[in-house]
């Protein structure tokens, strides 16, 4: 397969830990487990490291810029009347007990038109579930207070 060619459903939150690749469900990829978790590694705290690599004098803004390109043309696919564009968006769900998530989500003419449930994971992916999901709940009231006090 082609890397390029490869997409990964990502769920949970927006920083660090709280950012889950769903790995096991790439087709036809087999990592032994030390590879899975430097990968894992990396997509959680990739934009840490251009930070980093740029010696704290910027961030990862072009990777920023390309989700939200990414997701501005699927949604105008959608609303141009495409069936069946998906992306992974953070939005309000009853999907786990956060009252925001990230998760799969198909995009319709109206916008939003289902919320996908984060479905089976692996067991190493369910135990960084279990333990990213207080941490995400903390990050959400911490926004909500904010957003209420502002």
């Amino acid at each position: 397969w082609d890397p390029k060619d490869v997409e990964v459903t990502v769920v949970g939150g927006h920083a660090g830990k709280t950012i889950l690749p769903l790995l096991s469900r790439v087709q036809n990829a087999q990592w032994d487990q030390e590879t899975l978790e430097k990968l894992y590694n990396r997509i959680q705290f990739g934009g840490d490291e251009v930070v980093q690599a740029k010696d704290g004098a910027g961030s990862a803004t072009l990777s920023m810029a390309y989700a939200g390109a990414r997701f501005a043309n699927s949604l105008l696919r959608a609303m141009g009347g495409e069936q069946g564009v998906s992306e992974c968006a953070f939005v309000e769900s009853s999907v786990t007990e956060a009252p925001f998530f990230s998760t799969r989500i198909e995009l319709t003419e109206e916008g939003v038109g289902k919320i996908h449930e984060v479905g089976e994971l692996s067991e190493w992916e369910q135990a960084n579930f279990d333990e990213m999901l207080p941490v995400l709940q903390q990050q959400i009231q911490k926004g909500i207070d904010f957003a209420k006090g502002n």
